[in-house]
């Protein structure tokens, strides 16, 4: 078709004047009959390379696609161009048999130009027997990369596309992905047999993108602070499981933030209506699983921040790739931690032994990328087989924003490749890392490398720094990593030349992402905020001394100790966010609170203190819904013990629990277990004690009775005490 028609075609269907990068030869090639593989980056238009050709050929065009929910989007999104709602539909275990039977219809009569499938749908014989009876104009395989084992989400059925073709019709396939490595590249095309087809491969830089990793420490406080500096910006937040996503959206929720979750175990309709709100801007964030596409198709969404390390670079370049799709602002923030790369290499375990090779060699280089201090831009590039100059970066990732110290590595860049040499380029990383730090483990000892005159010729630096070393000799082009062989380490032409007549090799020092956690104790209770002020605790000490005697009750009836405490911590200024503080609940927040939240909101005001304002939720369901059932067990006065026995917990753990319930200002009745246990004068005296006491400490209580009621006996009374006096 000639440039003006193609051009004029897209402005009546999709509104643009001018095709993006090499679109237009695509979509030429593809009407001309010829297959094509196209590799583009997510947000660079491949969609279009197979849509406008079809809106443009006779007969349907059949598109493979992996998701029900990016099917649905994508015949929304072609319906939102024509007249007829029959020129896209799709053909997956979602519809009925009335509506599958409309879908033919609409086929047969020629009024079907795009036809979406699932690859499980494709394979079925009814669909085959009756795709062979109409028209059609050529095939597309969307998300391509699943053909490839080594693709970061290969879906064996993908791999039966070609035959299910051939059944079908001879014509031509347009495969698309967006992440394919070189490897990745040639398997897709052998598989489907099309080594003779046009590849399309534009470059993988998108150069709005800001790439940052973080350690993975105080995970939930950082994203909770991070959103909020992005007010009014839609962000998509990735999570390793179901219940992560479920439990991190509540907690966003409890926090003020629009959160909503979104993974495969959802049912179809709120999948559906959450994608929905997302797209239409009802909500803010998706917390989603680390799962393969979303059917999100937004392009203003500003961060995609990822809580746990994926399983894959290729995962986390097409999930990155969800930000900044129209060109604008995109930050892709990602929490690191060595724990979540031993978590997916448990879930490698009890595959085949090739399978869980690729797995484990797609690990090593997510923990390179996470890792290193190596422009990010410039290692993901790369990856995908692209030179990038780091000085093109522009300061955007958070290596070339703040680099890392340098020095004169070419010593040791001649000591890593002569090692390959003596090695006779048989090795993974992890073995020249201990043979040249002088680490004696069982492979070295099986192979008898800690015999060899160079063994240990490195140990001045541990295996940490020449694991360092590998991955910057790599992206310098000096060694690869052989993928046929799992990634046993191999040396270039250039590396080969360097040996011969080194030069001059600058060497970054790398990360240490050694003290990481993996800490979910934000989920179920309030974390510290920063450094304990002193100078505010003295007062608020001071303030509650003089209520007391204002009121007439002990100190500790108001606030106790531990959250005066906490508050010298977060320095809460609402009395919504003292509801937050340690043991303090809504009553006791409402009854006492005002005074303590107007002298600390003065005194930040007054010495211009930063507070962390990520205050967060103290409890999240597991913990209140065993609270709401210990309270209804205490409602229907069971002793207790046996409260106790129920939860497999000690007396000593259930008092504890009544204690934390207590103090946080929700009254609790254990009257009928006390007047079982304690007689009434006695309770009395105890009662009568706490009343004048300046602390509700108990070895001072067991003193003052020289020993006369025991410590379970103290708590009870305590525990009526705090209930009555300051509930």
């Amino acid at each position: 078709m000639v440039s003006n028609d193609l051009s004029s075609a897209l402005r009546k269907y999709f509104g643009f004047d001018s095709f993006k990068g090499s679109q237009e030869q695509i979509i030429n090639n593809v009407l001309n009959g010829n297959n094509s593989f196209v590799i583009m980056p997510t947000g660079g238009g491949k969609s279009m390379c197979y849509q406008l050709p079809a809106l443009l050929s006779n007969g349907t065009a059949i598109v493979v696609s992996p998701l029900i929910a990016l099917m649905k989007n994508q015949v929304d999104s072609i319906r939102n161009v024509s007249d007829e709602e029959s020129i896209a539909h799709f053909l997956n275990s979602s519809l009925s048999k009335a509506e599958i039977a409309k879908v033919k219809e609409d086929i047969q009569d020629g009024k079907t130009k795009l036809l979406y499938v699932a690859p499980e749908s494709l394979t079925k014989l009814e669909n085959i027997e009756f795709l062979t009876s109409v028209d059609i104009s050529f095939f597309a395989i969307d998300e391509a990369h699943c053909i490839s084992e080594w693709g970061h989400d290969f879906r064996p059925e993908y791999r039966r596309l070609r035959e299910i073709f051939e059944k079908i019709s001879n014509v031509p396939i347009i495969a698309l992905t967006a992440t394919a490595t070189p490897k990745v590249q040639y398997d897709i095309q052998k598989n489907l047999n099309m080594l003779d087809a046009t590849v399309y491969k534009s470059s993988f830089n998108r150069d709005n993108l800001y790439y940052e990793i973080r350690p993975k420490r105080d995970v939930e406080k950082q994203i909770i602070r991070y959103i909020r500096s992005k007010e009014g910006k839609s962000g998509i937040i990735y999570c390793l499981s179901r219940k992560k996503v479920e439990e991190f959206a509540e907690l966003l929720q409890v926090n003020g933030i629009d959160a909503l979750p979104y993974h495969a175990g959802l049912d179809s309709v709120t999948r559906g209506k959450h994608q929905d709100m997302f797209l239409m801007e009802e909500t803010q964030v998706i917390v989603a699983t680390i799962a393969f596409g979303m059917g999100i198709d937004k392009p203003d969404v500003r961060f995609v921040i990822h809580h746990d390390i994926p399983k894959s670079l290729e995962s986390y370049y097409q999930e990155t790739g969800r930000a900044g799709r129209d060109g604008g602002e995109g930050e892709c923030l990602a929490f690191y931690s060595y724990k979540d790369i031993e978590k997916l290499e448990k879930f490698l375990q009890g595959k085949p032994i090739a399978e869980q090779e690729i797995g484990k060699q797609l690990l090593s280089e997510i923990v390179s990328y996470a890792e290193t201090s190596v422009c990010r831009r410039k290692f993901i590039l790369h990856y995908f087989g692209e030179f990038f100059d780091e000085h093109e970066c522009n300061a955007y990732c958070d290596n070339c924003r703040n680099p890392k110290e340098r020095r004169e590595g070419q010593d040791y860049v001649t000591m890593l490749l002569k090692a390959l040499v003596d090695l006779q380029e048989t090795q993974k990383s992890k073995h020249y890392c201990a043979y040249l730090s002088g680490h004696v483990t069982a492979d070295i000892k099986a192979y008898r490398h800690d015999t060899l005159p160079d063994f240990g010729c490195g140990n001045d630096k541990d295996e940490h720094f020449w694991n360092a070393v590998i991955r910057q000799v790599i992206v310098g082009g000096l060694i690869y990593k052989d993928i046929e062989t799992y990634g046993t380490l191999k040396l270039t032409d250039e590396g080969k030349a360097f040996l011969e007549n080194p030069r001059s090799f600058t060497l970054l020092k790398e990360h240490d992402f050694s003290n990481t956690d993996d800490d979910d104790s934000i989920l179920s209770a309030g974390g510290k905020g920063g450094v304990f002020d002193e100078t505010l605790y003295d007062m608020l000490v001071d303030l509650r001394r003089s209520l007391s005697k204002q009121k007439n009750i002990p100190p500790f009836v108001i606030f106790q100790e531990p959250s005066l405490k906490d508050m010298c911590f977060q320095y809460p200024i609402t009395i919504d966010e003292l509801t937050n503080i340690q043991g303090v609940g809504t009553g006791k927040a409402a009854r006492y609170g005002l005074p303590f939240i107007e002298m600390i909101q003065h005194y930040v005001e007054e010495n211009d203190i930063e507070r962390p304002q990520d205050m967060v939720v103290k409890s999240l369901v597991n913990k209140s819904g065993l609270k709401v059932q210990l309270i209804q067990n205490i409602d229907r006065k069971l002793p207790l013990e046996d409260i106790g026995r129920a939860q497999g917990k000690s007396m000593s753990e259930v008092l504890e629990e009544i204690e934390a319930i207590v103090s946080s200002g929700t009254r609790v009745n254990i009257n009928y277990y006390i007047d079982d246990i304690i007689d009434v004068e006695d309770q009395k005296e105890i009662y009568g004690y706490f009343i004048e006491a300046e602390t509700d400490d108990l070895s001072d209580a067991y003193n003052e009775f020289d020993g006369d009621y025991s410590e379970e006996d103290l708590r009870l009374m305590r525990i009526k005490f705090m209930s009555e006096m300051a509930n």
